[in-house]
């Protein structure tokens, strides 16, 4: 069985606020449902091909460390990867369930950090 990546994502019902080089933003009102698309960025260039099932690995790496570092460094996720979504995104569950995070609304900050390891060429 050979899974589509999925690489753009509109969810009738919810208004889309942004399409991010990796993740989809949606208003849930008094949240924001973050959804990790498949899509490749690489040096800020958003690919035309993506890899299956990477946005669940994305999500669960940061569900992961967000949970892991809360006792000690508040952050903006209110729902852990174990919970399950909402009864207004269940009708999703299948397609959006363990590629989305239901995090607080704020502000960002807005910065960026690169870490790569050792650059070899023009890099």
């Amino acid at each position: 069985m050979t899974v589509q990546p999925i690489l753009t994502l509109d969810r009738p019902g919810f208004k889309k606020l942004e399409s991010g080089k990796v993740r989809e933003i949606f208003d849930l009102g008094d949240a924001y449902l973050l959804v990790a698309t498949d899509r490749i960025s690489a040096f800020d260039c958003v690919m035309p091909n993506g890899i299956p099932r990477k946005g669940e690995v994305l999500t669960q790496l940061s569900h992961f460390w967000f949970e892991r570092t809360a006792s000690w460094m508040p952050n903006h996720l209110l729902a852990k990867s174990s919970d399950p979504l909402p009864a207004k995104l269940q009708p999703y569950a299948p397609q959006v369930g363990r590629r989305s995070m239901i995090v607080k609304k704020a502000k960002p900050l807005a910065i960026e950090c690169v870490v790569r390891g050792y650059l070899a060429g023009s890099g």
